[in-house]
């Protein structure tokens, strides 16, 4: 199974940005380990991060379409998560499923954190759980048949 992690703006700072919301490990050391952990079940991870929101879009329809579609998608857009009709539009025109995460619990935030324009979009969303949101995301796709029609 191959799952593409796509994060977007500011999550390439994890680790030294505001350590008390994200904490102080890295995410590419987190995504390291994980990558390792789950390759030992048969998956493949692929990483991707941007600042630009056009790139995240490119990168949902390049992992999302075609001969290069991946089985599932895992979906940190940070904040445009709150703020991108453009991103939840990529995520319906894609076939595999994404699942949305945020290291915080977005909810226990600012309110304008509390909207996710692209939720609706997404089969599911995990929030809150630090790093492990991104693993929690890859055991969903793995257990869970997405086959909902």
């Amino acid at each position: 199974m191959r799952i593409a992690i796509i994060n977007g703006p500011n999550l390439n700072l994890v680790g030294t940005r505001e350590p008390e919301v994200y904490g102080n490990r890295s995410l590419d050391d987190y995504l390291d380990r994980l990558a390792a952990d789950v390759a030992q079940q048969g998956v493949e991870l692929t990483r991707f991060q941007s600042n630009h929101e056009g790139a995240i879009i490119d990168e949902l329809h390049r992992v999302g379409r075609g001969a290069l579609a991946v089985d599932g998608i895992v979906l940190n857009a940070g904040a445009y998560t709150h703020t991108s009709l453009a991103i939840a539009d990529a995520i319906r025109a894609i076939d595999p499923p994404v699942v949305e995460v945020h290291i915080s619990n977005v909810h226990a935030r600012e309110a304008i954190r509390h909207t996710s324009l692209i939720a609706g979009a997404c089969r599911g969303s995990i929030v809150g759980f630090g790093l492990d949101s991104y693993r929690l995301a890859i055991m969903a796709l793995l257990a869970k048949p997405f086959n909902l029609t």
